[in-house]
């Protein structure tokens, strides 16, 4: 009999699984052909040369593949971070145990929680053999064969009665001034709001200043955008989310800044430990202009880790590179995940932060990527821009915890020359493994 483990990447409409064969999902196993290259998976091919060191862990976790300490390791992911892959898909098999909601024999009693997951029979735990398997897990949808050649079995993960009914996007419909900070996390892609204390998905979502401070209302630093110009399309759904120093809008669009500088919410307070020096870069302490979204989320019971994309776009290129102003974009995590950077989960493989001076800076004239992502942006119109293209982050995180997230960007040392971030297509990883903080290329 096949013995399971999750390793699924879990996102709206992109969910992988996987079997490996045999009976024990002992550590030593090969996983099955396209598995070493899932972000945060169970092995580590070459490190890219801009994603720090790639580790060769070898994800355990027995039948069930739940680690309960995703963040032993730290470093860059491998070679692919965008959450995806075009490698074969695979399921869960049809045991007793892994049977993701089919209860094959589980005759643990109602108040009893046999697989130690959180979750009893009479709290609807439809699997108390597979701890996987829960009402506050993500659901799975597998459309691949294994290796056996065979499509698995339709099943239903999150215990709702329902078979392989994954999230779908749901920012549909959104107005680009909208200021619902929960549909600026539907625009990322966070969809599923937490209803109960041991629910799924977001907990609260509000907009505020890069320390965190409260800013009601919204403004036009922040827009639900529909890609960003015709060269930049959404990763997932219909919208992105842009945050902007400056106006995060298109030409075209009510309170378009119209050129390098706007006002915004002025003179701020910064994280503690930012805004962080590049070294040999020494930057100004001062930051003006900061805008913040800032969610707290709750982690299915069956993911070890989540990934998001980003764009980062800033009129300070070329002219302000390796000066005090150095514009900013950070990821802000709390509890902060072994890896991170005073929390900061966004940077390149020397620990720099996204800025103009990250390795990634690759569009622009003359970069690698050529000029074709600013046009239409506004990035085009008005003196020399620059940006990153879209890129991937990954970070750990224990099943079901509850943490926070702050997406933040700013201008530093002054008002001027602004910077704007796109965010798109949050993903929870869901692969048994250990997921690490990195920054890689999105695919």
């Amino acid at each position: 009999m096949d013995v399971c483990k999750h390793i699924s990447l879990v996102s709206v409409g992109v969910l992988l699984l996987a079997c490996d064969p045999g009976s024990g999902g002992e550590s030593g196993e090969t996983p099955p052909a396209g598995i070493g290259t899932i972000s945060g998976g169970s092995s580590s091919d070459t490190a890219d040369s801009m994603t720090g060191p790639s580790t060769d862990t070898e994800s355990g976790g027995g039948d069930g593949g739940v680690s309960t300490d995703p963040g032993d390791d730290t470093g860059g992911d491998d070679s692919s971070s965008d959450g995806g892959g075009d490698g074969p898909k695979f399921d869960i098999g049809s045991g007793d145990e892994g049977t993701g909601g089919v209860d094959l024999g589980c005759d643990s009693a109602a108040d009893e929680d046999r697989d130690m997951d959180g979750w009893t029979k009479a709290d609807g735990d439809c699997n108390d053999c597979d701890p996987n398997v829960n009402p506050g897990a993500i659901e799975v949808e597998v459309t691949e064969p294994g290796e056996d050649g065979v499509v698995p079995e339709p099943a239903d993960e999150d215990c709702d009665g329902n078979v392989d009914n994954v999230p779908q996007p749901c920012d549909a419909g959104i107005s680009f001034d909208d200021t619902d900070p929960l549909n600026a996390a539907a625009a990322i892609g966070l969809c599923d709001v937490a209803e109960g204390p041991m629910d799924q998905g977001v907990v609260s979502a509000q907009w505020v200043r890069a320390d965190g401070t409260p800013l009601p209302g919204g403004s036009s630093q922040q827009g639900i955008l529909a890609g960003f110009g015709p060269n930049v399309m959404t990763r997932e759904g219909e919208n992105v989310l842009g945050l902007s120093s400056g106006r995060a809008r298109l030409p075209g669009q009510t309170d378009f800044c119209g050129g390098i500088s706007c006002n915004g919410t002025g003179g701020g307070t910064a994280p503690a430990g930012f805004p962080q020096d590049v070294p040999n870069c020494s930057g100004s302490s001062d930051i003006n202009d900061d805008i913040a979204l800032e969610v707290t989320l709750r982690a299915p019971s069956n993911a070890t880790g989540y990934s998001f994309d980003f764009d980062f776009y800033s009129y300070e290129y070329p002219e302000w590179v390796c000066t005090s102003f150095n514009d900013q974009f950070i990821a802000l995590v709390d509890p902060a995940p072994e890896g991170s950077i005073d929390g900061n989960v966004s940077f390149d493989a020397m620990g720099n932060p996204v800025s103009v001076n990250i390795a990634f800076f690759d569009v622009c004239a003359g970069c690698p990527l050529g000029e074709a992502e600013l046009s239409g942006t506004g990035f085009d119109q008005y003196d020399d821009a620059g940006a990153t293209s879209w890129l991937s982050t990954t970070a750990p995180i224990e099943p079901g915890a509850e943490f926070t997230i702050r997406f933040t960007v700013w201008d530093t040392g002054d008002s001027s020359w602004d910077s704007t971030v796109l965010i798109d297509n949050f993903q929870w990883i869901a692969d048994g493994g250990t997921v690490d903080v990195g920054t890689n290329p999105a695919g």
